[in-house]
């Protein structure tokens, strides 16, 4: 601990102080930011009672507005009040600003001023006075294209880290909810805000994700949350999600009530969740917008599709290869005619060809959308069946299988189960049943074995929960759940009276 000490005070004492040489100043901020060389840093020079006074901005970040409005106030204190009064302390309180925040060394100053916030230097002074004027260019909040809802609030998050904070802030008014803010990135310094509940999520893993964040030492996080979530759970190859995102603010509030910690990070729309299993991931909104007999309906339609979405096509080539293992009541599966390309082959050419016609669909236009349908329709549909290449059946479980992953809720699940499908594919095609038995096995024992942030991924299923179980495959009603998931170690287990 006494080492981390000596460390940031040499920061501190390497770090530029502010000089009460208004000139030294202006000559280190024209070296260290480029100012007369990069043409959106600004500095405006003013006299005011006798004193010169310097502000530097950021265009494009600022709300000019605001900027204005202080340097009217400004212009008219050198009018009105007198001159032996102590300058800095006029100017001080003439900053009709809720936020101002006088600071030391010029390098934090400028580190602010890079952020949107301006700062004021005074002659004579040895502080810089920070003002937040921040206004980041974006959109407005929007619904989620990927968590759309039939009931439910229409509002998401936008790449503005303020006004997510804001989102979240207006569902959950407690004074206990915490949004700690950090830079992180050497040369892109983005803001990170980490949020939870003080007095209901685990303190010691609020520790531990800050210190990881903490830790981070790199450029830039040029892809926002992707690289906090790649240095904080060590991804390594494993294709399943090991946090959740989302960029609906109901469900980031419903998490911290339940005793998870939210990190937003600027200039991206989604947040991350943590820690989370593999059961958060095959959760929707929408099954707590209805009816719970009706949610629990959707839950396990939506567990159909994800099951179909692994096995039905690894199940349906194993049935066509060992044809003798078929059961009597399923003598219908099977392809009736054959052509020249093997059965294998035309599962894979057809699994690529649904990817590619995803990634095509991303990247078209949205008034071109639907003739990339047609074409996609009349080309696979239709005209690859007449000329041989495929047969209705690949056709028909490829489309299952496509189908079922678009109805995971989580985009990254999707996608790691289709991996998962073409892994298992390729052993039934080479080791038959045996093979797909193994490999199933191993895939299980790998999943049950991970453990993002010391949390069993598989939980309430392995180890195993009864009651936390029983509300993963039951949409239980909201008064019948009276505690928090264990799951999250939380502070305070009750989130409603006990009787």
């Amino acid at each position: 601990m006494s080492n981390d000490i000596v460390e940031k005070n040499n920061a501190d004492n390497a770090k530029q102080k502010v000089s009460s040489t208004i000139l030294e100043n202006e000559k280190y901020l024209k070296d260290k930011v480029g100012m007369g060389t990069s043409f959106d840093v600004g500095v405006r020079k003013l006299s005011i009672l006798d004193k010169e006074v310097q502000i530097y901005f950021v265009n494009g970040l600022c709300d000019i507005q605001n900027i204005i409005e202080l340097l009217k106030e400004l212009m008219f204190l050198d009018a009105a009040e007198k001159r032996e009064l102590r300058v800095k302390q006029q100017i001080e309180n003439r900053l009709t600003h809720v936020q101002v925040e006088p600071v030391k060394t010029l390098d934090e100053a400028v580190d602010q001023m890079l952020s949107g916030l301006i700062f004021i230097l005074i002659e004579g002074e040895t502080e810089a006075l920070v003002i937040d004027v921040r206004s980041y260019p974006g959109r407005g909040p929007e619904e989620p294209d990927t968590e759309r809802v039939v009931r439910g609030a229409r509002d998401g998050y936008t790449e503005n880290i303020i006004e997510n904070t804001a989102l979240t802030r207006r569902r959950i008014r407690d004074e206990r909810l915490r949004h700690e803010i950090m830079q992180v990135g050497v040369r892109s310094k983005t803001d990170i805000c980490v949020a939870y509940i003080k007095d209901v999520a685990d303190p010691s893993l609020i520790e531990k994700v800050k210190k990881e964040l903490e830790g981070i030492e790199i450029d830039g996080l040029t892809m926002a949350d992707k690289v906090v979530e790649e240095f904080i759970v060590k991804q390594g190859l494993n294709p399943f999600p090991l946090v959740r995102y989302t960029e609906r603010p109901d469900v980031a509030a419903t998490h911290l009530l339940e005793g998870h910690i939210v990190i937003f990070v600027d200039a991206s729309p989604s947040v991350i969740i943590l820690p989370t299993t593999f059961f958060h991931h095959v959760q929707h909104a929408e099954e707590f917008r209805q009816a719970p007999l009706i949610g629990t309906f959707l839950r396990w339609v939506r567990f159909s599709g994800m099951i179909f979405a692994l096995l039905i096509l690894p199940l349906w080539l194993l049935l066509v290869m060992q044809p003798d293992m078929v059961p009597e009541m399923l003598d219908f599966v099977g392809p009736e005619e054959t052509t020249n390309v093997p059965v294998f082959a035309q599962i894979i050419i057809a699994e690529i060809g649904i990817e590619l016609l995803r990634m095509a669909a991303i990247h078209t236009p949205s008034p071109l959308a639907t003739a990339l349908g047609l074409v996609a329709a009349l080309l696979i549909g239709e005209i690859a069946i007449e000329v041989g290449l495929f047969i209705p059946e690949v056709i028909l479980y490829v489309a299952l299988g496509a189908i079922g992953t678009f109805a995971t809720p989580s985009y990254e699940l999707g996608i790691a189960l289709k991996l998962v499908r073409l892994l298992l594919l390729v052993v039934v095609f080479f080791f038959k049943a045996p093979g797909f038995l193994i490999a199933l096995t191993v895939m299980i024992l790998i999943i049950a074995s991970m453990k993002p942030l010391d949390t069993p991924y598989l939980w309430p299923f392995i180890p195993f929960y009864p009651k936390a179980f029983l509300d993963i495959l039951v949409r239980l009603s909201v008064p019948i759940k009276k505690q928090r998931p264990s799951i999250v170690n939380t502070k305070n287990r009750h989130k409603q009276p006990a009787n």
